[in-house]
């Protein structure tokens, strides 16, 4: 190569297209191989050979002739006529060069022709592919294909653009009407708002953040989807993350439309009729799964029958159904501040599984009377026709009871039995922890905190649930039934001395609860240490727990004299499965509880709440978990003062942000009450 010879070169971190900015004359060599090249705008640079990337041959030029080179490259170079090319060499699969192309294009081989070659064939993409000096057709097939690519990805972009610009105008408050196609960038968006940095979505949503100036962040992204008013400010990460469906797929529906319009046949169709007995359905004032009524009766030896009907889904679905499926998967009513999330569909739950008042209604009826101690003496479980005669709530039956109205002596004679069960349980080692909780109810904005108080109205149903279960698990244990029996192994809990001198209720009750075990399930009876029970099966909640359910299943085969629906191997894999996700619901259920205090207390940052301190969660920190009384809730706090536990305390929102879970609180001694030790 010589002085004044025009080449094509490459620049390190080289990104521009423009091609008459990488074209040059060689000026001279600098150093041994290296050579100064001067553009056309005369800038000058350093270059290796293997910078080189064509070598117009055959002539010298000097700068003032490069302006007529450029324009004489221009005149022919068409893009479009390389596909003519490719036409006449690819069925010979004929390989070109630059100079070969310009005689078969240009009939030309002077060195502007063989430069406008080489652009065309090192520019393509499409026809043909680059083999050492020589360029290859690529296949029709392979031609067909990247066309195909090509022409989605110009798709993509202008799909992206048109995303882009309705992203803008929803910002600005516009209307937008969102095309199916962008239905993805706002998945990306979601997804990263929800899982964060770990969401395969990660690099697509901050692409999104960042055309509209916002920072690449989880929490940008969720504004950004509250902005464009497809998420609520409030929006529940909790339920998204666990992909939770919150409505019910179609074909679940339609099954339930045909349920409705064709009833199957009663499994049970010489149920015993219990019509005639007074059926009372106790329960909060929103409850809308009305799932257990007691009765009372009194047999013509004198005797005193409790009654404890459970509606009974499984006159309404079968095995393996498409209602049994979606029921399995969900396992599980979820219930949430906002809401309930049902795992039947509610034109079924809330309809005619339910023991509506006033209908007559299937049900599987356990039949129990006791000893004076409590203890049960005999008892029968049947499938039955019921008829609920009134709906109630706690509190109506609280009222009832407080007056004794002669005219409920059903109700007030459950009650009496109720106590004699709870007694006799204690006697029985059950444990019972005292502690306040609360219900959250939240209607927009509004956010409601109910203490729920130990009741007359609550012992009275929670102990007939009690003894229903423990019939089902006599009954399975006796004829070697395979259910989800439920037990808890036996807590070591402080000796009695050392819990009576801890200073109320409330800490020895949190001092008892923290050295409880958890509760387990399995096909074979084990004791229940908390209920003090020798064995325990739930299945008073079969339209909202899935293996209360299963254990329907199990009683009522048994009691046709019907093959078992499962043995002993084939319940063990379900219950196991059904209670991870019943658990994994119950996690979400605590969470959004814990979301909604918190934004509860945000609303009322201002308000101060008396406290107990309960327990020390780090006493060398002075980390101590307080129970807010008015609330029903349970914070922890960093005192910066002395206290010792069973104090009271008052305290102040000092900073929440319920979104990232996080409060402080600020903690005073009560003016009511003296908080530190009298030696202080």
């Amino acid at each position: 190569m010589e002085k004044g010879t025009l080449v094509e070169f490459r620049r390190q971190g080289d990104a521009s297209s423009l091609w008459q900015q990488r074209v040059g004359l060689l000026e001279r060599p600098e150093g041994k191989k290296n050579w100064v090249v001067v553009d056309a705008k005369g800038q000058s640079h350093t270059i290796h050979p293997r910078q080189m990337t064509y070598v117009v041959e055959g002539e010298s030029y000097e700068s003032k002739q490069l302006t007529e080179f450029f324009a004489a490259v221009e005149s022919v170079y068409d893009p479009d006529s390389l596909e003519v090319a490719w036409e006449l060499l690819v069925e010979d699969r004929e390989a070109t060069t630059p100079s070969d192309l310009a005689m078969l294009l240009f009939s030309d081989q002077e060195p502007p022709f063989c430069f406008a070659a080489h652009r065309l064939l090192s520019e393509d993409k499409l026809y043909f592919k680059k083999k050492g000096d020589s360029y290859e057709p690529r296949s029709a097939t392979q031609v067909e294909e990247l066309k195909h690519q090509i022409e989605k990805q110009v798709q993509r972009l202008q799909e992206q653009e048109a995303f882009q610009a309705s992203l803008r105008k929803a910002v600005a408050g516009e209307v937008v009407d969102w095309q199916s196609c962008d239905r993805i960038h706002l998945q990306a968006l979601e997804k990263f708002a929800i899982l964060g940095d770990s969401a395969s979505s990660r690099a697509d949503a901050i692409e999104i953040l960042s055309a509209l100036n916002r920072h690449g962040s989880p929490e940008a992204a969720f504004q950004l989807l509250v902005d464009l008013k497809l998420w609520d400010p409030h929006e529940n990460l909790f339920l998204r993350r666990s992909q939770i469906s919150t409505e019910f797929a179609a074909q679940v529906q339609t099954a339930v439309a045909d349920r409705l319009e064709h009833m199957p046949p009663d499994p049970d169709p010489t149920r015993t009729d219990l019509t005639h007995l007074k059926v009372y359905t106790i329960d909060d004032e929103g409850t809308r799964e009305i799932d257990d009524g007691l009765s009372f009766e009194t047999l013509g030896n004198g005797q005193q029958r409790l009654w404890i009907h459970i509606a009974d889904p499984s006159r309404w679905i079968m095995l393996g159904d498409e209602l049994d499926q979606e029921a399995k998967r969900r396992s599980t009513t979820i219930y949430l501040p906002t809401g309930m999330i049902p795992m039947f569909p509610a034109e079924l739950s809330t309809g005619p599984m339910s023991l509506v008042q006033g209908e007559t209604c299937c049900s599987l009826s356990f039949g129990v009377t006791l000893t004076e101690l409590g203890e049960i003496d005999t008892y029968e479980i049947c499938p039955s026709h019921i008829r609920p005669t009134y709906r109630l709530t706690y509190d109506d039956v609280d009222e009832m009871l407080d007056l004794a109205v002669q005219a409920e002596p059903e109700l007030l004679s459950l009650a009496h039995w109720s106590k004699c069960r709870q007694d006799w349980r204690r006697q029985q080692g059950a444990i019972n922890i005292n502690l306040p909780e609360s219900s959250i109810k939240v209607n927009g904005e509004q956010v409601q905190i109910e203490v729920l108080n130990d009741s007359e109205a609550r012992t009275l149903v929670a102990e007939m649930m009690i003894l229903a279960g423990e019939v089902a698990a006599n009954y399975g244990e006796t004829h070697n039934l395979p259910l989800p029996f439920r037990g808890q192994p036996q807590p070591e809990l402080p000796p009695e001395e050392e819990l009576d001198q801890l200073p109320s209720e409330w800490v020895r009750a949190c001092a008892i609860r923290g050295c409880m075990t958890r509760s387990e399930v399995g096909t074979t009876p084990t004791r229940h240490a908390s209920l003090g029970l020798e064995s325990y099966c739930q299945v008073t909640s079969p339209i909202r727990r899935y293996a209360d359910l299963l254990a329907h299943f199990q009683i009522k085969a048994h009691l046709r004299g019907d093959p078992l629906p499962f043995s002993d191997v084939e319940l063990s894999p379900l219950i196991i499965s059904v209670t991870t996700t019943a658990q994994e619901a119950t996690l979400i259920e605590r969470q959004t509880n814990r979301y909604w205090c918190l934004e509860y207390l945000r609303q009322h940052a201002d308000d101060i709440w008396q406290a107990e301190v309960l327990r020390w969660l780090r006493e060398h920190e002075n980390l101590a978990l307080v129970l807010l009384e008015d609330l029903g809730v349970e914070l922890a706090v960093r005192l910066d003062f002395p206290v010792v536990l069973g104090d009271r305390l008052e305290v102040k929102v000092s900073s929440v942000d319920p979104r990232l879970d996080r409060i402080r609180l600020k903690a005073y001694a009560s003016s009511t009450e003296t908080s530190l030790p009298s030696s202080q």
